[in-house]
């Protein structure tokens, strides 16, 4: 009889030491987010895991690229667009759990230099003359065609009426931080990138601030999607809390929701 016990005891214990990866693999939520997010949600995910014991694996790239692999099938529970396009493009292609939505964040776009540049503050008006402020240096931003900053810099640009002129002397860049990383690096001599990546880059500084009504609004929307973990519920709600509030606005965001507590 001691001897069936003792066996039966090693058998739960094998039993137990099988499935705890499983346990534990349920204990982790995969985010999909712009890549501007970065530092606000990385200080938001700590939170997180502090609060509740889930570990958050978070994917930063532009919102274009995440939308469509989410699209092939990878495997995220949260999506974070820099945009509202990307995330109705998921949502047309039933990949975002559609009632979990909400646009959470605004932001602004501003001109940039890098830190040791000679331009100073360039007034961002009807008539202003980009092409000529860049002379024969490059300007960076997102691909104009897919990344949200670079559609943004691409539509403000166009209605104060320096697009044309301005446009072959672009570098566009896979994401917003790259673009980044270019004028930090001296690469190019001016960027285009939302106001909340010129605050944490060192390298640079703001030499002006795009008008607020020269763009379509700067909105971040973020949703479930279809596959996502019952976990995700809690960090959506999470993200819209007081405490996430504080991170979010102390990186340049503002917050377009009634936060909870």
């Amino acid at each position: 009889m001691h001897r069936l016990a003792r066996i039966f005891a090693v058998f739960l214990i094998l039993c137990g030491s099988a499935l705890s990866p499983v346990f534990a693999q349920d204990k982790s939520l995969t985010v999909f987010a712009a890549a501007s997010m970065k530092n606000a949600l990385d200080d938001i995910d700590a939170a997180y895991t502090v609060k509740t014991g889930v570990k958050i694996v978070a994917s930063y790239a532009a919102s274009s690229v995440l939308a469509k692999q989410i699209e092939q099938g990878a495997p995220a529970d949260v999506f974070i667009s820099a945009d509202t396009d990307w995330m109705d493009y998921a949502i047309a292609r039933k990949n975002i759990a559609e009632p979990t939505r909400v646009n959470l964040l605004g932001n602004s776009i501003v001109l940039i230099a890098p830190k040791d540049s000679k331009i100073e503050n360039v007034t961002i008006g009807q008539g202003f003359d980009l092409a000529k402020l860049a002379g024969d240096g490059k300007i960076a931003t997102g691909d104009v065609k897919s990344v949200p900053v670079g559609k943004y810099a691409q539509a403000a640009l166009e209605k104060l009426g320096a697009w044309k002129d301005a446009e072959p002397k672009f570098a566009m860049a896979e994401s917003v931080r790259a673009a980044l990383t270019l004028v930090a690096r001296g690469e190019a001599v001016l960027g285009i990138v939302y106001s909340t990546d010129a605050k944490v880059e060192p390298g640079v500084r703001v030499v002006g601030a795009f008008p607020a009504d020269s763009h379509p609004a700067i909105i971040y929307p973020v949703a479930a999607t279809v596959s996502a973990k019952a976990d995700a519920a809690d960090y959506l709600a999470f993200l819209r809390t007081s405490a996430s509030k504080a991170i979010l606005e102390k990186y340049g965001f503002t917050f377009l929701v009634q936060p909870t507590t």
